[in-house]
């Protein structure tokens, strides 16, 4: 998951940052509102957490303006502010949910896996087609209940491209998915990792779901559910 964080407190940014990295998510983690628009017009992302209380434009006018310019990717609001007229303002804003501060990192991640599966159109925490079953929570992959031994990047670009199925993905979007670093960043490692890929689900049984659309990326042929 590609995920962008505008907190102006700079240890809960660093540890959110942190916890979201050590549990497979790349981070655009910004101070303020204004860097934060600059990321979302430069950068693709699935879900972005925003805090109301930002320094100059606030934490609500970011998300107007971030609906504004069509961004459709969910939107998570962290807040201090527990009255019941702040958390209508912001979902009238444009946001999806919130997080009311303090508030522990579980119960957070738990709410951006629930509005980033709705958002791709899946309910449960399983994503399907066919024999292929990916568990969103686990972050493991099996075919007839037998798991597919996938490295960390493997399953990240599984995932992203099953959540996407029937469209085709771009080398550029993935490589996001697994360095939050541009000078990281080779598009060569994506036909690795790829290439790896389809040899294990080949191996399980599970042949041709990733196929390859010359000059523009990948597709997941599979329909998932």
């Amino acid at each position: 998951m590609k995920l962008l964080l505008v907190e102006d407190e700079a240890l809960l940014r660093h540890h959110l940052s942190t916890r979201f990295g050590e549990v497979g998510h790349v981070v655009d983690a910004v101070a303020s509102a204004e860097e934060g628009l600059l990321q979302a017009q430069h950068f693709n992302h699935d879900i972005a957490i925003i805090d109301l209380g930002l320094p100059g434009m606030g934490g609500l006018d970011l998300i107007r303006q971030l609906r504004n310019m069509g961004q459709t990717f969910p939107i998570l609001i962290l807040t201090a502010r527990g009255n019941w007229q702040d958390k209508v303002e912001g979902l009238t804003s444009g946001a999806d949910d919130y997080v009311v501060k303090p508030f522990q990192f579980e119960e957070l991640e738990a709410r951006l896996n629930a509005l980033v599966r709705r958002s791709s159109g899946f309910v449960q925490a399983q994503i399907r087609t066919g024999r292929l079953v990916l568990d969103l929570n686990r972050r493991q992959a099996s075919v007839a209940e037998q798991p597919v031994p996938l490295t960390a990047f493997e399953y990240r670009i599984l995932e992203y491209l099953m959540r996407h199925h029937q469209q085709v993905v771009a080398k550029e979007r993935l490589i996001e998915q697994l360095y939050p670093d541009d000078d990281e960043r080779d598009l060569n490692v994506i036909e690795v990792l790829v290439g790896r890929l389809r040899r294990k689900l080949e191996a399980a049984g599970e042949s041709q779901l990733i196929e390859t659309v010359r000059g523009q990326g990948y597709l997941f042929t599979g329909h998932c559910q």
